[in-house]
């Protein structure tokens, strides 16, 4: 794989839930390579290591990123002004495959959602459920149904959509779905694998913590088994999609 590194100049960035920001990036070059389920690695000013953000949207010269406030690092994002220069390192990862003439079911948790937006559009009259901890964090509904999906809220505390969880409507759905593809925390992409589990196929992108976003370091090494044998891959460059019988959750 080819990585290549390019400034980008930053025309969007927008508070659209409580420390949730939504950046259009425009590059001439790399957003025309990417594919849904991979990420982008930010240079942040003031910080040695970039930081990992997946691809919500991308056209042939922008790509959207939608990233929550997690710390310093995200913090300075989150305060840089449109006309701004960015260095970023993508596209990255392995993303979702999806076939046509399936019956897709995309599944979202929290700052697991916003990947799923160019993934849907890659699928026709899919199924989307997404799910946050309540009213404040939802993101992206009205994008998804323009994108002409049919969308399912769910949250925790019920302030929003179902009270519940984006497992509950999986299983009332599931003998509709050909196949599922989910991103968001761990004990939800488990329980949702465990679901599909001999019944559909399922794709999995895990949220790990990166360096180098190239293989190159040990940070996101990942428990994986393959043709029977359990070993470590790394998430930035063999994922951050697998397919969920090959993670050990």
């Amino acid at each position: 794989m080819k990585y290549d590194t390019q400034k980008f100049k930053l025309i969007k960035n927008q508070e659209i839930a409580t420390g949730i920001f939504d950046w259009v990036v425009e590059n001439k070059e790399l957003p025309a390579l990417a594919k849904c389920g991979q990420f982008a690695h930010v240079k942040v000013p003031g910080k040695t290591l970039r930081r990992p953000i997946s691809i919500c949207d991308a056209t042939d010269t922008t790509l959207r990123l939608v990233f929550q406030v997690k710390g310093e690092g995200t913090e300075i994002m989150s305060k840089m002004k449109v006309g701004d220069e960015v260095e970023i390192l993508a596209p990255l990862g392995n993303g979702f495959k999806i076939e046509k003439g399936k019956k897709y079911c995309f599944i979202g948790g929290g700052i697991g959602v916003p990947p799923m937006l160019y993934t849907a559009k890659q699928a026709e009259n899919p199924l989307v459920i997404t799910g946050f901890r309540d009213k404040s964090l939802v993101i992206l509904q009205d994008d998804f149904k323009k994108a002409g999906a049919e969308v399912v809220l769910t949250t925790d505390d019920g302030s929003a959509g179902i009270h519940g969880f984006v497992t509950d409507v999986l299983k009332e759905r599931l003998n509709e779905i050909g196949e599922v593809c989910a991103c968001g925390p761990i004990p939800m992409l488990k329980a949702i694998a465990e679901i599909c589990k001999d019944k559909v196929p399922c794709q999995i992108s895990l949220e790990e913590r990166m360096g180098c976003g190239i293989g190159a370091c040990l940070v996101c090494a990942c428990k994986t088994k393959l043709n029977g044998e359990e070993g470590y891959t790394h998430v930035c460059k063999d994922g951050p999609v697998y397919n969920a019988e090959e993670v050990v959750l």
